[in-house]
């Protein structure tokens, strides 16, 4: 029986790197993959779906290239060529993190694990020990009972990025962001799309201003909006699909070629062997300490399988804190208050803290200041004046609770509130810290000054 310090069971984002880490702490460490490395992150989600993403964006560039001065007189679409490009982008990734399992000594078991008692796993049959072992398996996409998935005409999100013809008319249960990053592809790629959401609005976890600004621009993208909706059947028994739709009104019947279900995830934890070792589990998640220890000395669960965000950035950082708190460093427990979210549809989404909402439910004598990006010279430079920039302080003492933007691009800007919470920034300090013009993180600023009745450029 082969013995490690550290064995982890899967190799998403959570597992790979969190194998890593412990191998750079000096444990020697194996990694167990059903699959392929990288998960379904890189091989299934966030790296393919970006990749399918930036397709869309360029077509569309084709497509209001008049609008820039530019004359094309022909242009198409390759859908074949384009899921080829993803799959290509996933592949490539894939093998970049089996370059890093070789780099840093890392033993990869290919095999479905099984964790068992007395510090032991099963993979296929053959049993390896650990002193340490990390449970890593992730989720997969959630099925309704009114809405099986039979992976041809009711399908999830990994049929959504493989798809050998483009449909003509798509159905997108669930607004989330899966839901509205694929009903965003498909649209753009020239697929009549119409999104089914159950509660009042879409991206229903975001800001409620966010919500307002992404259906607009999705309405005028040509994207049909359904909230306060509910699909309660499908019936797959002609050449397409027809949902039947319940909503205020009363029951509609939709027609479409086919029907995306992305109505959230369900944790990989059936058949891994938590039953026979006692490991603890509540409604579908498995229990763990602020350091991801279960309660079975020896075994930790990060990732999708806890009850913290499901989010490759939080899986990473849960597994690195996790493997120095083994090593017996001296860790700061996660702060999920401070985890930002993104969303990669057009606009972008991107956040972190709390709402307006959230910030007045805690009780907050707040200041809210809000920049669109329709006086932002950069985003009217570049073409993408739909959105905004939203920032939430405490006026009393000036944290900045929460940031909230919609735009494009702004993935990449949520990093600054991110670092400014984590750092107590005050909003004055936000405020002179001197942005670069132009660009489009200045409008960070001009909310801020928004908030503080400072602002210049509105």
């Amino acid at each position: 029986m082969s013995k490690y310090d550290v064995i982890v069971l899967g190799s998403g984002p959570g597992g790979y790197v969190t194998a890593i880490r412990a191998s750079q702490l000096g444990l020697k460490t194996a990694v167990i993959e059903k699959e392929s490395l990288g998960g379904v992150c890189l091989n299934w989600g966030c790296i393919p779906t970006k990749a399918l993403l930036k397709s869309a964006q360029v077509f569309e560039y084709l497509k209001h290239a008049n609008d820039y001065g530019l004359v094309v007189k022909e242009y198409d679409k390759n859908f074949d060529a384009v899921v080829n490009r993803s799959r290509n982008v996933a592949e490539g990734m894939s093998k970049g993190v089996q370059f890093l399992m070789k780099k840093n000594k890392i033993d990869v078991i290919n095999g479905f694990g099984k964790v068992k008692p007395g510090k032991k796993v099963d993979v296929d049959g053959k049993e390896y020990s650990a002193d340490h072992i990390i449970i890593a398996t992730g989720a997969r996409s959630r099925e309704l009972p009114s809405l099986p998935q039979d992976g041809e005409k009711v399908i999830g999100y990994r049929q959504a990025m493989t798809l050998k013809k483009q449909p003509k008319k798509m159905i997108v249960v669930g607004s989330g962001a899966i839901g509205v990053e694929f009903a965003y592809f498909y649209n753009a790629m020239g697929t009549e799309v119409t999104v089914v959401e159950y509660l009042d609005r879409i991206v229903p976890v975001e800001d409620v201003d966010v919500s307002k600004q992404m259906e607009k621009s999705f309405k005028k993208s040509g994207i049909n909006v359904m909230t306060s909706a509910e699909v309660t059947k499908v019936d797959t028994s002609g050449s397409g699909v027809k949902a039947t739709v319940k909503t205020k009104k009363g029951e509609e019947v939709l027609e479409a070629d086919l029907v995306l279900s992305a109505v959230g995830i369900k944790t990989n934890i059936e058949g891994i062997g938590l039953e026979d070792v006692g490991i603890a589990v509540d409604r579908d998640k498995i229990l763990v300490n602020n350091y991801y220890q279960t309660n079975i000395p020896g075994y930790y669960a990060i990732g999708d399988v806890t009850p913290g965000q499901a989010l490759a950035h939080v899986a990473s950082a849960e597994g690195i804190l996790c493997v120095e708190k083994i090593a017996g460093h001296n860790v700061e427990a996660l702060d999920y208050g401070n985890i930002p979210g993104c969303t990669y549809a057009s606009p972008e989404i991107a956040s972190v803290g709390l709402t307006e909402q959230q910030a007045k439910d805690k009780g907050y004598e707040i200041k809210v200041g809000k920049f669109p990006f329709s006086a932002s010279g950069k985003a009217s430079a570049a073409g993408t004046k739909d959105g905004f920039v939203k920032v939430i302080f405490d006026a009393k003492y000036g944290e900045w609770l929460g940031c909230h933007m919609i735009g494009a691009g702004v993935t990449d800007m949520i990093a600054e509130a991110v670092l400014g919470r984590k750092l107590e920034t005050t909003g004055h300090e936000v405020l002179k810290a001197v942005h670069p013009h132009p660009t489009m993180s200045e409008a960070v600023m001009e909310a801020v000054a928004d908030a503080y009745d400072e602002v210049i450029h509105l």
